[in-house]
């Protein structure tokens, strides 16, 4: 009798900033168990989210392809991905797995799975805690306990949505990494915050009245992450009591990172900034992963179908434009390419070009932090980007510049599209808009609003759930 094929569980972790993490060297001890997950396996120090944000991040994750095949650069895309796309659940699905995702309705990159299903995940002060992850769970042990029952392989995504905002965790995690008073009248941290109108109302929707530190607001989010951390034990756990560890792939990623008081970003994650690249990756998968492995070698979202394909054992016929990583676990690669493209249409439209010591950041269109059209950071002498060099550093400014176009080039050949964050003129949602001709025009019209229009704005049109 042939051996049944290996199952996949892959936790797509939502604004996880790999930096907040303790097994990435984070001081605060945030996950301990996603940790000890990471011992068990291999770990990924330098993996890259390279389109922001969450609908373009998802793309690449789950097709194994950039942002010129997917043609996906915005939050707000329209319609869905183009058939001569496969998704990650259409793959395995017609290798003859069963597919279930939750939290994930709607998302252009959630086309092809057999279940769907979805859990509560926004809210407001009023409403707290948010138990988003408790939630989640209860949603997923069944569907978990469901899937090790059927003679075919399973692929289960899990869409966690505690790192992105409202951070309202319950106790003791509201507490963990903060005792002073979020009030205090001395405290003027969060006077800048409240004076940005287009996320003010967002952040006052689910945060205390009356706060003034914004240390709180970050320390709310090292206490999501925590939160996090043990439901997901609870599930690694299950995992454990239906026998299903030895045969079943364990992958953890973040879709992009998240943006806290750097920046002045505020609590989101817009932005080219590192603390929005970086994100986490890890496998286990024991018997054929060797346990407690770091790799330090660059990768990003776009290598992770490609490998997972490599260690399911499934041939799917298609060139990706990702590369597996299984080179680097093994030792033969210690890197894939060092320097990339980058891109970003959430509240603002840029691109830029990433390599190991430098990060420049183009403009398409003013933004509504009023922010210089050309930024340039030394990452190995400023890797907080604090001192923008693009004035100092101009013959690096256009090396880069020429790398990037250069690239954009390669690509539009090899694909026959234009680059998308060319053609995304509407990327805002201001539907006919075009362009922002100002800065002050951008931050006069773009607002998210409260919790719940955050929530419809992430959302988009959802289609009809399908059922078990």
């Amino acid at each position: 009798m042939a051996k049944r094929k290996r199952n996949l569980i892959l936790f797509g972790i939502d604004s996880l900033w790999a930096d907040r993490m303790s097994c990435y060297g984070y001081h605060r001890q945030t996950s301990p168990h996603m940790d000890k997950l990471a011992t068990q396996g291999v770990l990924f120090e330098n993996t890259y989210s390279p389109h922001i944000p969450t609908t373009s991040a998802y793309a690449s994750m789950l097709s194994g392809m950039d942002c010129f095949t997917t043609e996906v650069v915005a939050l707000r895309h329209k319609g869905g991905l183009t058939k001569k796309i496969k998704t990650l659940p259409e793959i395995l699905g017609k290798a003859g797995y069963n597919t279930s995702c939750v939290g994930f309705t709607g998302n252009p990159s959630s086309r092809g799975f057999d279940t769907y299903l979805e859990y509560p995940a926004w809210g407001s002060w009023e409403q707290r805690p948010l138990r988003k992850a408790e939630l989640l769970n209860d949603v997923t042990i069944p569907e978990l306990e469901r899937l090790s029952r059927s003679k075919k392989p399973f692929f289960l995504f899990l869409r966690h949505m505690d790192p992105h905002a409202p951070y309202l965790p319950p106790a003791p995690y509201d507490t963990m990494f903060y005792s002073a008073d979020p009030c205090d009248p001395e405290v003027k941290s969060m006077d800048a915050p409240k004076a940005f109108k287009p996320f003010r109302d967002f952040h006052l929707s689910w945060m205390p009245p009356g706060i003034t530190d914004a240390e709180y607001v970050n320390a709310q989010y090292d206490g999501e992450i925590a939160y996090m951390d043990a439901c997901i034990q609870r599930l690694l756990q299950r995992v454990d009591e239906l026998g299903l560890a030895d045969d079943t792939l364990i992958v953890l990623n973040g879709d992009h990172g998240e943006t806290l008081d750097e920046h002045d970003c505020y609590w989101d994650h817009h932005g080219m900034y590192e603390c929005t690249l970086h994100v986490p990756l890890m496998m286990r998968l024991p018997g054929v992963l060797s346990e407690g492995k770091r790799l330090s070698g660059y990768n990003t979202h776009q290598d992770l179908v490609p490998t997972v394909m490599e260690l399911l054992g499934v041939r799917p016929g298609i060139k990706f434009d990702g590369r597996s990583l299984m080179g680097m676990i093994r030792g033969r690669r210690r890197t894939h390419s060092p320097e990339f493209y980058i891109t970003e249409a959430t509240w603002m439209r840029k691109h830029g070009w990433r390599t190991p010591q430098w990060k420049l950041i183009v403009a398409l269109e003013p933004d509504f932090h009023f922010k210089p059209e050309i930024e340039l950071y030394n990452l190995i002498e400023d890797p907080g980007e604090t001192k923008n060099l693009a004035n100092k550093e101009k013959a690096v400014v256009e090396l880069l510049r020429g790398r990037m176009e250069a690239w954009i080039a390669k690509r539009e050949r090899e694909t026959g599209n234009v680059n998308p964050m060319y053609t995304n003129l509407d990327w805002h949602g201001k539907k006919g808009h075009g362009p922002f001709k100002s800065s002050q025009e951008a931050y006069d019209m773009m607002h998210i609003g409260s919790a719940e229009r955050a929530r419809q704005l992430q959302a988009g049109e959802k289609g009809k759930k399908k059922k078990r």
